[in-house]
Formats: structure tokens, sequence, C-alpha cells
């Protein structure tokens, strides 16, 4: 008997550790494909002869596709099903790279920033789509720091591997074999059965659930709470490098590794973040302690000269600080998210991310071009700031509707 019981359990558990590495290797790639083109900046800039300007208008034209399609391809997972989405945005957001391999020019480098941010609007919504119809209750927490953790190891690695990539391959070639991971890891996900997420899920009996109202006051707090996120990290992320490069005196080398420690320790960061996700309901104080301990460190990066491994230390430490809060913060929205809408409802609060990534790349490049590299760090000390007050905020809201929806079911 205790056999028998064991069996669909043991099967239940297999499904849902396969679903969350299938998973986690496109989130790989969606952070990876991200910083492909920021890391390539130096040599776009040198072969289409612009400045850090029109190379952050491209950054910004994808983050506005993407911030305008983030809601409706929610929509689109949840109702024709998560896992067509995702594989039709891996093979997107490759094909745009490798377009833009083949045909080099300032109006492709547009016509590719289009499509990434396109393919990049499917993975949030798509994913906690699928992870939350196929994850288990008491490790969802868990189970999202993991898929983040991917997202930042794609993130993590790229600096080096696009630099390896360029040493051996040129910077075309590059474009080229970062576009090619994209189908190739679709097929992966088709070939390891990656389950789908979709409206005949959530039906009972063949009963579809009610609609409901998914832009609550929790989920429109939480996507401001996003979009400074976004504009915290941005800077260091996008503008990093050069920004050291060109006012603090490092070499390429050193500037990548300080970027690589920051952008890796956020993965570690993440992984523990998951824990304390399964351990409390103080997210919004976690997030709000997190960044205020990183608005010193990024500060003292800003106004100091720091020898080289200091600076990786600090870097390292701010991002370990940035990663514990990641989370707490999906399930904060996961908590928010009406029934059978998680697709919508992270489709809804990552636009925040999107708004973030519209406003960033003209701010920081434009920082650039007035020869203020300082400030990438110091504008960034800036919107943690405020993204600590809005973290106290977020504690409070989504919590609170919880409650209420909690006394209801009581009250029922």
């Amino acid at each position: 008997m205790v056999d028998v019981l064991a069996a669909p359990q043991q099967a239940k558990s297999d499904t849902a550790l396969r679903t969350l590495v299938l998973i986690s290797i496109a989130h790989w790639v969606s952070h990876f494909h991200l910083l492909v083109l920021p890391m390539l900046f130096p040599f776009l800039k040198a072969q289409l002869g612009v400045g850090y300007i029109e190379l952050g208008f491209a950054l910004t034209v994808s983050a506005v596709v993407s911030g305008l399609t983030q809601a409706p391809m929610g929509y689109l997972a949840d109702h024709i099903g998560a896992r067509k989405v995702l594989l039709i945005g891996l093979a997107v957001g490759g094909f745009a790279l490798i377009m833009l391999g083949v045909h080099l020019s300032y109006s492709w480098l547009i016509a590719s920033a289009v499509l990434l941010g396109l393919a990049n609007s499917v993975y949030h919504p798509a994913d906690y789509a699928i992870l939350a119809a196929h994850m288990d209750e008491a490790r969802m927490g868990r189970a999202f720091s993991i898929h983040t953790f991917a997202g930042y190891a794609g993130g993590a690695v790229a600096p080096a591997i696009v630099a390896a990539l360029v040493g051996v391959t040129g910077g075309l070639g590059a474009l080229i074999v970062a576009g090619a991971v994209g189908p190739l890891v679709a097929l992966v996900l088709i070939a390891g059965g990656l389950p789908d997420a979709s409206a005949a899920d959530r039906e009972v009996d063949g009963v579809h659930p009610p609609k409901q109202n998914i832009v609550t006051p929790a989920l429109i707090v939480l996507t401001a709470f996003f979009t400074l996120l976004s504009l915290s990290n941005a800077g260091i992320g996008n503008f990093g490098v050069v920004a050291l490069m060109g006012g603090y005196g490092a070499s390429f080398s050193s500037a990548n590794i300080a970027l690589t420690a920051f952008l890796g320790f956020s993965a570690v960061g993440v992984l523990a973040g998951g824990f304390l996700a399964d351990r409390t309901r103080r997210h919004g104080q976690v997030a709000a302690a997190c960044f205020a301990i990183n608005a010193v460190i990024v500060f003292a990066i800003a106004t100091l000269n720091l020898p080289s491994p200091l600076l990786t230390a600090a870097m390292a430490m701010a991002g370990f600080l940035g990663g514990v809060i990641a989370p707490s913060r999906d399930m904060l929205v996961r908590d928010a998210a009406p029934p059978g809408a998680a697709g919508r409802a992270f489709g809804i609060v990552s636009t925040g991310f999107n708004l973030g990534g519209i406003v960033s790349p003209l701010l920081f490049g434009w920082i650039m071009d007035q020869g203020a590299p300082h400030w990438v760090f110091g504008a960034s000390v800036v919107f943690m700031v405020l993204t600590v007050l809005l973290a106290l905020i977020t504690e409070r809201s989504p919590q609170g509707d919880s409650e209420e929806a909690e006394a209801r079911v009581l009250q029922s």
C-alpha cells in the first residue's frame, strides 16, 4: 500500500524537478540575451560610428516593445498555453541576434532590438505561469529562487562568454553564436517534455473559474516597485564596465571582473533569498534592509577610487544583497495574483522592469556622453533609496490584501 501511494508522489516530484530545470534553462537564455548587446557596446560603437546615447536608444526601444507586450503575453500564456509562448520567444530572440550578425547596421540594430524586446516579454509570464501550476506549494519560494538564480547566472557569465566569442569569432560571429543558443534551447525544452499551463489547467469538472479584476492596487504598487528595482540595477549592469573604465581608470579586464562579481554574487544571493522567502512573510522589510545597505556600498563606489580588489569585493556584496530580495519579490506578486491569473499578474508587474528599461539606457547613456561616469553609480544610489521607501509600502499593501482574502475565505 505504501509503495502504491508513494509512486504517484514520486512521479509528481520528478515532473516538478524536470519542469524547474527546463524553465531555469530558458530563463538563463533570457538574461544572457539581454546582456549580449551591452557587452558588445565597444564593438558596435566602433563599427557603427555612433555614441552611447544612440546605443542606449536601442535598449530603450527593446524595453518599450517588451513593456507594451508584457501584459498581452501574460494573457496569451494564461489562455493559449505558456509553453507555446515560451518556445516562440526563445526562437525570436535568437533570430534577432543572428539577423544583426548577418546585417550589421544601425537600422538593423533597432530592428533587432524590437525583436529582442518582443522575445523578452514572454519569459516572466510564461515561466511563472508554468512554475505556479507545477511546483510544490511548500517549496514555491525556493523554486522561484532557483529560476531567478538561473537568470542571474545567465547574466553573470554573459560578459565572459561574449568576450571569449569576440576573441574567437569576432563581433559578428559573437552575435550569431549567441543568437543560435535560443532555438537550440527551444529544442531542448521540446525534447525534455516541458509541461504546459493554460486556462484548461484551471477548470474543475469542466467549469472555468469566474473572471476577476486583475489590475488590483497591490499589483499597481508592485509594478512601481519593479520599476525602481530596474532603475537601481540597470545603470550598473549595462554601463558599469564603460563607467569604471572611463571614470576610475579601470582596465577592460578588471572592469569586467568587477561586473561579473556583481552579477555572479547576485545569483548566489538569490539562492539564499529563496530560503528566506519560504520562512518569512516580511518580504518588504527584507528588500528595504538589503537595498539600504546597498545604497551605502554603491555610494562608496561612486565617491571613492577603490583599488581593484576592494572594488570587486564591494560590487560582489552589492550584487549579493540585491539578489537576496528577488524570491521575496516574486512571492509578493504570486500572493497578490488572483486565482488562475499568475501569467497576467507577472506580465503586469514585469512591465515595471520595462518602464525602468525605457528610461535607464537614455539616462545612463546621456550621463556617459556628458563625461560623468561617476554618476552611473550616483544615480543608482538615488534609485536605491527610493526603492527602500517603496519596499516598506509593498510590505503593507500586498500582505493586507492577502489577509483580507483569507478573512473572506474563513467567513464563507
